[in-house]
């Protein structure tokens, strides 16, 4: 469930590096994009900053940090990746249920965080750096393109901070049964404003403030539109993998790579995979192959993205006592019928108050939320109630601790 997308289709060798037209390109994107199935099956991933204990307003060097990380072994299989700012990402297998994902994701976290602590290094679980400025630290060439293509594209102070500067907690569900997509889809749609309202934890950008409590979601929404937002998403039409195969192809190709192992280059002018796959445009001097399509697919990063799975991008990260939690929201009113029907009703009953909103999607999950995470669905509510929110508390300790003291604080963490 949790592998690259552009490892996915790799069954031969041979027709994955062949020339693509338009309608095979089409075709290969559709057949991807969700898996008929049954649903219960859940993934998390989730993004942290890494921090030096001694110099937190540093970021920290990319050989100190990959040597920290050299011996990781995470008990429970997640897959580490580091993102181009330094962001420690652990990605769970697809598990047999929120509560068992909650589980390994934990026993993976603490194995890293043991780590890297014995290298004076901390990971700060917020949506945002709170204080430090984007720097980009992985010096892989996917990221050096990305920044070249942003800054082509008029986006290279959103596509800096976005690549390194944000982190998230990413629930992956399933497609669920092949009758039912239109409908999961319109429903998952309905309730994003909210779940991003309850997911919301990053006040601060670099030491700013959007005067919300996601100034992740704000970096998000003004990135690259054709690439970053679906204008189609929550209409619920009928044919959920052929609205993301159109967006796709309408999306600009970011980056090319000749070959598996070459390095990626980046795309400086506006080129949908459209006019690639058509013949209108041409990259490199030759048609699209599958590896292509497959690297452009892992560009697009709208608030749902389809990969088999659903991927659900709009949570920001939160310190560890809230994220569980969150996750356990999330993969109930999406997958329990009755939690779904509610969080639905909820949703629909409080219009455009996302914040009286997020709360009805905790009374929808609690009753249908695995006994394991029951209290950390309860510890939500109970803060909701006082008339507080992760986000407030987050501000409210970089204000008493100071700018800097923020990125060491234990109960960010």
């Amino acid at each position: 469930m949790l592998s690259s997308v552009e490892q996915a289709v790799r069954d031969d060798a041979g027709e994955h590096a062949a020339p693509l037209d338009a309608d095979a390109v089409r075709e290969h994107v559709t057949a991807g994009a969700l898996r008929d199935g049954p649903v219960g099956s859940v993934g998390l991933e989730l993004e942290r900053h890494a921090v030096d204990l001694h110099h937190p307003h540093r970021r920290v060097a990319w050989d100190r940090l990959t040597g920290a990380l050299r011996e990781a072994v995470p008990p429970a299989g997640s897959r580490v990746t580091l993102e181009p700012g330094g962001q420690v990402e652990l990605s769970s297998p697809p598990l047999p249920g929120v509560a068992a994902a909650v589980e390994a994701l934990r026993r993976d976290a603490a194995h890293l965080d043991a780590l890297l602590a014995a290298d004076g290094i901390a990971l700060l679980s917020t949506g945002t750096d709170l204080v430090r400025e984007p720097v980009r630290v992985n010096p892989g060439s996917r990221y050096a393109a990305m920044a070249e293509h942003f800054t082509a594209a008029g986006h290279a102070v959103d596509g800096a901070a976005m690549m390194c500067s944000t982190a998230s907690l990413q629930v992956n569900l399933d497609a669920g049964p092949a009758h039912r997509w239109p409908q999961r889809l319109a429903h998952l749609h309905r309730l994003l404003p909210a779940l991003a309202a309850l997911g919301a934890c990053s006040p601060l950008l670099a030491g700013r403030t959007d005067g919300t409590r996601s100034t992740r979601q704000g970096v998000w929404r003004r990135l690259e539109p054709g690439r970053c937002t679906r204008p189609a998403d929550g209409t619920g039409g009928p044919d959920p993998a052929g609205e993301w195969a159109a967006f796709a192809l309408a999306a600009p190709v970011m980056l090319v790579r000749d070959g598996e192992d070459a390095p990626c280059r980046p795309v400086l002018e506006p080129v949908p995979l459209a006019d690639w796959a058509g013949g209108r445009r041409l990259l490199h001097g030759r048609p699209p192959t599958a590896a292509d399509v497959d690297l452009h697919l892992s560009t697009l990063w709208p608030p749902v993205r389809m990969r088999g799975f659903l991927e659900v991008r709009v949570l920001d990260a939160v310190p560890a006592a809230w994220w569980p939690g969150l996750a356990a929201v999330v993969a109930t009113v999406v997958d329990d019928e009755r939690a779904a029907d509610a969080a639905a009703a909820a949703v629909d009953a409080c219009g455009n108050d996302t914040a009286r909103a997020a709360r009805g999607l905790l009374d929808a999950a609690l009753p249908a939320v695995p006994t394991a995470l029951r209290s950390c669905v309860e510890v939500w509510a109970d803060l909701l109630d006082a008339g507080h929110h992760p986000a407030d508390l987050v501000l409210d300790r970089v204000r008493r601790g100071g700018p800097t003291g923020c990125l060491t604080a234990e109960e960010l963490r």
